[in-house]
């Protein structure tokens, strides 16, 4: 028996065999070409073969995950059409006459070097999302036939280095009861795919190909981010308890779903969940979301080759109000940079688009673009509870020029007869350090506020999260972060007006008694997580924590803010 530890990528526990997902031999022989014209036409059926493949992902994923988890497979279709790889490939063909596995290679081998030396993480997994494309590719031309996750037919924890998107959509969740990984963080592509798919994982491991075999006895506890290789019967014994608890304590917080989140002193708080697309919306009702904290509408931008038009975004605007029956939906207006790109938008390169031209800064910049969506979400507004939330708001002037568009674009609508929902709360995304030490000036404003602990934690901390050299830095419960928490907070109830959380933050065990103590009145996550988090908080007296909070705010360290909720809560 052996232990690996790794980060809790995805709840609950899955004992079953491993099963590798080993790649196949892609060897070849660069070989000279005589007749040119049969190898590209052999190369162009390669594409197309694959081009076929990557629909039937995509469209398989639509059905399993939703359209913003299928965009991944929209952006590798891209890929494999784009005439800055393909063409070069072809160039190779004809002018060095070698055959079309070597330069495809070359080719490939160039693109990937060259974006995963940028100190970014997205243009990182571009990368990874070539290198995921011309292997298909390569498999074609070869004859080799890719490991389809799909077939798997027997119970079995999946172990790998890494999973690719592609992968991950086609995992089975009868026969698949989770998996493992060497690398990855919480917020790569197979972690919130495994989240969405609700299959236990564990990923960063480092060691788990090295000492993982076919057949092995494995369980993965992605509570704790431990993987138990061939364990022993007491160990077993364990886990089989522990599974059928973590599956009892399900059933009990299924029973809250059509319940308030009230504390046990009687403090109502909002549950409200994060969505990408109107297809979330049954999570949300199926788990009892009191509210949508965070609609991400850059989805409907993404995973194709135009802008959508404003009667597309319309339609899903409406469709999500609808769908809430006039309880809140918080719209967070186009939030593309950083890890989010658009290809036709033909953006310039940034040396750190995390800090770049980027959300509103993009918006008031092409405000064509943001007076068009401005305008479905008002057109929508008159369907349901609508909140709009600027994202990325750095200084009061970029808050009053936000609004200042959405107030035209208003006044148009009403000129040309258009309904228009009377009051319309106005808000921003705490997500800037500078935007949080100003939260008093910002509260005499804005109609409420929406803290982004992803950005907030990294800029503060100067680490990025993504980074596993410096992934201990990402400290959600440091004192420093939750002083900026306490301060957005009490600026917003100074004013009367209402502060909520969408960042990961909100759905952390450990955060949550912190949060209620220090006041904060919206809670939004992962739909799967509103149950969980429910049922913690109609347990926590809201005075308590209000002591817990105020002795964390004067701790020097994050551990001694880990103890003090352990020993005030567990």
């Amino acid at each position: 028996m052996s232990l690996l530890k790794g980060i809790a990528a995805s709840n609950g526990i899955a004992i079953a065999k491993a099963y590798r997902l080993v790649e196949p031999d892609f060897s070849f022989e660069k070989k000279t070409i005589e007749d040119i014209a049969a190898e590209v036409e052999r190369f162009k059926a390669a594409l197309a073969t694959t081009e076929t493949e990557l629909a039937s992902i995509r469209d398989n994923a639509k059905v399993k995950l939703g359209a913003d988890k299928a965009a991944i497979f929209e952006a590798h279709l891209l890929i494999i059409s784009d005439p800055e790889l393909i063409n070069p490939i072809e160039d190779k063909i004809k002018i060095e006459q070698v055959n079309a596995e070597q330069a495809l290679k070359e080719t490939a081998d160039m693109f990937i070097a060259m974006f995963e030396q940028m100190d970014n993480d997205y243009m990182k997994e571009r990368a990874a999302d070539i290198r995921d494309v011309t292997k298909r590719i390569l498999s074609h031309l070869l004859g080799v036939e890719i490991v389809n996750p799909s077939t798997i037919s027997e119970e079995v924890v999946i172990v790998a280095e890494d999973l690719t998107p592609s992968d991950t959509a086609q995992l089975n969740r009868q026969f698949v009861r989770g998996f493992t990984t060497d690398i990855g963080g919480r917020t790569s592509h197979s972690a919130i795919m495994a989240r969405s798919l609700e299959i236990p994982a564990v990923v960063g491991t480092k060691d788990a190909t090295a000492e993982i075999q076919n057949g092995d006895l494995i369980i993965i506890d992605g509570l704790k981010g431990e993987v138990h290789i061939n364990p022993t019967s007491e160990v077993i014994a364990h886990y089989e308890t522990e599974h059928q608890r973590y599956e009892a304590q399900k059933a009990e917080w299924a029973k809250l779903v059509n319940e308030k989140t009230i504390s046990a002193d009687g403090h109502h708080v909002e549950l409200g969940a994060n969505i990408g697309t109107p297809k979330d919306l049954e999570g949300v009702i199926e788990n009892g979301g009191e509210a949508v904290g965070l609609y991400r509408t850059e989805f409907l931008y993404m995973g194709r080759d135009e802008l959508p038009t404003e009667e597309e975004q319309f339609e899903s605007y409406k469709a999500i109000l609808e769908g809430m029956k006039e309880k809140a939906v918080v719209v967070r207006t186009l939030d593309i940079g950083g890890d989010k790109e658009l290809p036709y938008l033909d953006l310039p390169e940034e040396m750190n688009p995390f800090l770049g031209f980027r959300a509103i800064r993009l918006c008031l910049e092409e405000k064509d673009l943001f007076r068009t969506q401005l305008r479905a979400l008002l057109r929508a507004s008159v369907f349901g509870n609508l909140k709009i939330m600027f994202p990325m708001i750095a200084t009061l002037d970029e808050f009053r020029e936000a609004k200042q568009v959405l107030e035209e674009e208003k006044e148009k609508l009403v000129n040309e007869g258009i309904p228009v929902a009377d009051h319309i709360e106005v808000g921003i995304m705490v997500e800037i350090p500078a935007t949080a030490v100003m939260a008093e000036q910002f509260a005499k404003e804005v109609d409420f506020f929406s803290i982004g602990t992803n950005d907030l934690i990294q800029y503060t901390m100067a680490a990025d999260r993504m980074n596993e050299r410096v992934s201990y830095l990402y400290q959600p419960y440091s004192p420093a972060i939750l002083r900026l928490v306490k301060m957005v907070i009490d600026a917003a109830h100074k004013e009367g007006k209402w502060a909520g959380m969408c960042g990961e933050m909100a759905g952390d065990e450990t955060a949550i008694p912190l949060l209620l103590g220090l006041g904060l009145d919206e809670f939004s996550m992962s739909a799967t997580s509103i149950l969980k988090a429910r049922s913690q908080i109609v347990n926590l007296s809201k005075k308590d924590m209000e002591k817990l909070a105020e002795k964390a705010l004067g701790m020097s360290t994050t551990q001694e803010v880990i103890d003090a909720v352990n020993h005030a809560v567990k």
